[in-house]
């Protein structure tokens, strides 16, 4: 783990993608920590963007009241830390999420509602722990969204959207096919006391997750936390796995114990898991959550790579800014036909704005990979940041132009 993150916000952005449908409840509930979650009983109206207050200590939704289809959620932060939105089915799958807002900031969340029910809107100021939905449903910042009305699916509607679907589940699908072969590299050479070769392996092995991590992020058993949870990110109670448990082994401790080869083996089952969950037939996508995808790993680069607090041992993050920008383009690319049909010329700029992104970061090439992340001085994070920006600005309009009801 947005999906498709914290201080910086890691592990989320603007959506993540529901995998399997599950079991459970998660209900909205309160605490003594003086935090409060209200909402308004009006229903929506049709095509209105529906407000969101999130602080510190409360998260007002105008509306909890909606209609299947599409819904767009207006989400201001009048906190003094970054804040977070999601909107959950009662199971704990992450149907959207929008994060890195800034306070002072407003972002926008479009989610299709597909099916009538209960699902819980949910704020997550300065999150320490924001991968993933962990926690959610004993949150005092969780409010119940009634939905009503027949189901929905914008893709059985349109050939130009149900193609845009069935290529980027392809995509998803080869990507962690890679992480299975590159990760079953990386963790055979950490079992075998390797610690150079494990070295040159886990920025490589890291790639294909990179590009599709909203895919684990939207799962409500903590996929993501347990393949990708940071050191800086560990809350009272959690168990430290992952990619960056070995990795603060190897640069660190320059050591591989049998704690680390136990964590590596580990690591493979996760993988395992994944690659389970997006070949399962009940693995499951909408036109919208590709576009948000795109726009959830933009928002991983700006709240975790841009500041070098995603691999903070082994300052790979230039690996993975190359593979979070490689990932949200290709989630653009898959929504080429419904683009060009939606808003001429838009997907040329987009990928106009690509390039100069990938202009910037390719000054920083080495071999085939990249410098070392705490090579780059403040101009070049600097320009880096801002070819961003312009990138997330164009990215950001493809939720509104997808969820078009046509």
């Amino acid at each position: 783990m947005s999906p498709m993150s914290p201080m910086p916000m890691k592990k989320t952005a603007a959506v993540a993608i529901p995998i399997m449908v599950l079991t459970g409840m998660l209900a909205a509930c309160g605490d003594d920590s003086g935090t409060e979650s209200t909402g308004s009983t009006q229903s929506a109206k049709a095509g209105e963007a529906i407000a969101v207050t999130a602080s510190d200590n409360a998260c007002n939704v105008a509306t909890t009241e909606l209609p299947t289809g599409p819904a767009t959620f207006s989400v201001k932060n009048e906190g003094s830390q970054a804040n977070e939105f999601y909107v959950l089915t009662k199971a704990g799958r992450v149907e959207g999420e929008v994060s890195n807002i800034e306070p002072g900031d407003t972002r926008t969340l479009i989610v299709e509602l597909r099916e009538p029910g209960d699902y819980v809107a949910q704020c997550k100021p300065g999150a320490s722990n924001t991968q993933g939905t962990k926690n959610a449903e004993t949150s005092a910042l969780a409010t119940t969204l009634k939905v009503s009305g027949e189901a929905v699916n914008s893709a059985n509607s349109d050939s130009a959207l149900a193609e845009a679907v069935s290529s980027y589940k392809d995509y998803i699908r080869a990507q962690v096919q890679d992480l299975q072969e590159l990760g079953g590299d990386f963790v055979a050479a950490v079992n075998a006391g390797d610690i150079a070769k494990a070295k040159q392996l886990f920025p490589v092995a890291r790639t294909p997750y990179e590009r599709i991590e909203p895919v684990a992020e939207a799962l409500p058993n903590d996929l993501d936390p347990r393949l990708d949870l940071r050191e800086a990110d560990l809350a009272e109670g959690d168990e430290w796995s992952g990619f960056h448990k070995i990795e603060k082994d190897l640069w660190n401790n320059n050591a591989i114990t049998a704690e680390t080869k136990k964590t590596a083996d580990q690591l493979g089952k996760d993988i395992k898991e994944l690659n389970t969950a997006v070949n399962s037939d009940e693995f499951t996508i909408t036109p919208v959550q590709i576009a948000t995808a795109a726009q959830e790993l933009l928002d991983e680069i700006a709240t975790s790579k841009i500041t070098g607090e995603e691999n903070v041992f082994a300052h790979t993050d230039l690996w993975d800014f190359q593979a979070n920008l490689d990932g949200s383009r290709a989630a653009i690319n898959s929504l080429e036909t419904p683009l060009e049909q939606r808003a001429p010329g838009k997907l040329k700029e987009i990928n106009k704005r690509f390039d100069a992104v990938q202009k910037q970061l390719d000054k920083y090439r080495q071999g085939d990979g990249f410098i070392s992340y705490d090579k780059v001085d403040a101009k070049g994070r600097k320009d880096l940041s801002s070819a961003l920006d312009h990138l997330t600005e164009a990215v950001a309009e493809v939720q509104g132009v997808v969820a078009q009801q046509n």
